[in-house]
């Protein structure tokens, strides 16, 4: 990932690279001066957890070919000194490793990133052991204690690293289950019903070959006591391992923000709303019905935008920009905005006649937007500007009807946009037509 180690490989992960971006962004936003890390990748002790010791920490890359590309962070210890108590007091120890010793790259990468995207402040970076699952639970419980006895403002940031054994040249070999591991993991996160990963297979775990299972099971530990908010920044698998970006808590679910949304009913101005809310309940929607079978329930989402009636587009695009589906009504059909996201999503993934069905490992390579269509007004040739509106084009008879988005690639008149249109409604030409034409609200994913 870190592209003066990865070189030209560094696009392949592009979506994880982002995705760091925005955790960073968030933890600034969240206050946080101190982050604790938790690494795979730390050495090993058989029964304690380990510590890196200051008072600053160093890591680089020349194991890596990148010699130059250092991170370094003052250690905050009078927060390591209380984690270390906490878990004194529940019979586990934390070992000091020396000070001269620089940081391994489990915690040396996600360090970079935070730095690279303007996070500073101090670190606590800690390694996992061989003891068992719930001992890492509770030693998580330990560090969120010693957060609170101390009063700091503070981020955990925990592996995810998942399966090693996804393609035939994975680093740990292939294994044709392995994914499965990941998709519990990530599903489990989506949904936020994190303890399914705590509850997860411990042999579908060994198949997939995974290291950051102990960090995660920490950071669980260390979040007990909040509110689960689980969102999925992203995933993506290129070289046979799973890269994970997401977040436990720290924020409100997204289906609870959809509630609290403020914007009034029939607004569909962008700029007031969110505009990563509704391309993202066309993603919970899609991963939901591919991965599980079952539709997203929508009866929480009803504030605001959501909770209007109106039409919809959902487009599915992969990261390259090519078109993947799209499905979309000319008038609502459902009764919230929400209800219509979801179908049209669905129906997008699964029901275009231009592709074939998603299939699960597509999920990950996926990008989404939704079109929101204010209710068509009459219209004539004169009143159309294809930039600014969409069209809708229908025989006399009303029998045939075309829709065409505004602002599309390559439809720069009004002639071409309604002749578009009038062939996608099976109008032959020179056939008197009647003219609608709308605007669209476009909200999608960066």
């Amino acid at each position: 990932m870190v592209p003066e180690v990865g070189r030209e490989s560094a696009a392949e992960v592009r979506g994880s690279i982002d995705g760091m971006a925005e955790l960073t962004k968030r933890l600034i936003a969240s206050g946080a001066e101190t982050l604790v890390l938790i690494s795979p990748h730390a050495p090993l002790e058989a029964h304690a957890f380990v510590a890196y010791q200051g008072p600053v920490l160093h890591g680089d890359f020349a194991n890596f070919r990148a010699p130059a590309v250092r991170c370094q962070a003052p250690l905050d210890e009078e927060l390591l000194r209380a984690i270390s108590k906490a878990a004194a007091e529940e019979d586990y120890e934390v070992v000091g490793l020396g000070s001269g010793q620089n940081l391994d790259h489990g915690t040396a990468v996600p360090l970079y990133f935070l730095q690279r995207n303007g996070w500073t402040g101090r670190v606590v970076a800690l390694g996992y052991s061989f003891l068992s699952n719930e001992d890492h639970l509770r030693f998580g419980s330990c560090i969120g204690k010693a957060i609170n006895e101390t009063g700091r403002s503070a981020g955990l940031i925990a592996s995810g690293d998942l399966s090693h054994r996804l393609k035939l040249d994975a680093p740990a070999g292939y294994n044709p289950t392995a994914y499965i591991f990941d998709n519990e993991v990530v599903d489990a996160l989506r949904t936020n019903s994190p303890e399914r990963i705590i509850n997860i297979d411990q042999d579908l775990r060994r198949i997939a070959g995974e290291c950051g299972y102990r960090s995660m099971l920490i950071a669980l530990g260390a979040t007990r006591e909040q509110p689960w908010a689980c969102e999925v920044i992203h995933y993506e698998a290129p070289f046979g391992v799973g890269y994970l970006v997401a977040q436990l808590t720290g924020k409100q679910p997204a289906m609870q923000e959809y509630r609290e949304q403020s914007t009034a009913e029939g607004d569909f101005d962008g700029e007031s709303y969110s505009t990563a809310e509704l391309p993202h309940l066309a993603r919970a929607a899609v991963e939901t019905y591919v991965l599980r079978g079952t539709q997203i329930d929508s009866s929480q989402a009803t504030a605001g935008l959501l909770g209007a009636r109106a039409a919809c587009f959902v487009s599915l695009k992969t990261h390259d920009g090519q078109l993947r589906g799209c499905i979309g009504t000319i008038e609502p059909a459902k009764e919230t905005l929400a209800e219509e996201i979801i179908a049209n999503a669905i129906n997008a993934a699964t029901r275009d006649p231009r592709f074939s069905p998603v299939s699960a490992q597509e999920l990950s390579r996926l990008r989404y937007s939704v079109d929101v269509l204010s209710a068509p007004e009459p219209a004539t040739l004169a009143d159309l500007d294809p930039a600014v509106y969409g069209v809708i084009v229908e025989d006399e008879s009303g029998s045939h009807r075309g829709l065409l988005l505004p602002d599309l690639e390559g439809v720069d008149s009004v002639a071409k946009q309604v002749e578009i249109a009038a062939r996608k409604a099976g109008i032959p030409p020179e056939t008197p037509i009647k003219l609608a034409r709308f605007r669209v609200s476009r909200f999608g994913e960066k």
